[in-house]
């Protein structure tokens, strides 16, 4: 038996743009849309034994360079957001900077990603898959020494662009 909320005639469909008028799920038509530059923020990090940061941060790791391995994963990982996010439109990234932040202190490593493109809708969903693959990269490379590693805090910062132009995250 299924729950009110469970119901698609249920579903606020005013409020996403994903369902149709019926509650069913669709790809939006951005057809009608300009083209415009959009650009997308993200961070998040991941939490580990202060042995597993130094490890990366001496580069001793046995699979090799822990956070160019990251890079070149987030990045990939942007490329193939469509194919991980259903509804989600495949876009021409112009641009994907990816870079880490190592804190001793906190024994924590922070990505931030940056997305950008020229186009019909936001790029904020390849940043964040960007930044979500990178974090599980450096979790596989490093999990024979560390299971207990936790990704935490991953979430847009800002994004501008499009309709809805500029928002930035408020502490």
């Amino acid at each position: 038996m299924h729950s009110p909320i469970d119901s698609p005639t249920n579903l606020p469909t005013d409020t996403l743009t994903h369902f149709d008028a019926a509650g069913q799920a669709h790809m939006v038509d951005v057809s009608h849309k300009p083209e415009t530059q959009r650009r997308a923020q993200v961070s998040g990090s991941i939490r580990m034994a202060p042995a597993t940061l130094s490890m990366i941060a001496q580069g001793s790791a046995k699979k090799g360079d822990v956070l160019g391995i990251a890079r070149i994963a987030a990045i990939q990982g942007s490329k193939r957001t469509p194919e991980l996010i259903p509804l989600c439109h495949p876009i021409a990234l112009t641009r994907v900077d990816v870079s880490f932040t190592l804190d001793a202190a906190a024994s924590r490593i922070t990505i931030e990603v940056t997305a950008e493109t020229v186009g019909r809708t936001g790029v904020e969903m390849e940043a964040l898959t960007a930044a979500s693959v990178g974090l599980l990269t450096i979790y596989d490379m490093c999990k024979a020494v560390d299971r207990g590693m936790v990704l935490e805090d991953i979430r847009l910062l800002e994004k501008s662009g499009g309709k809805s132009g500029r928002w930035t995250v408020s502490e």
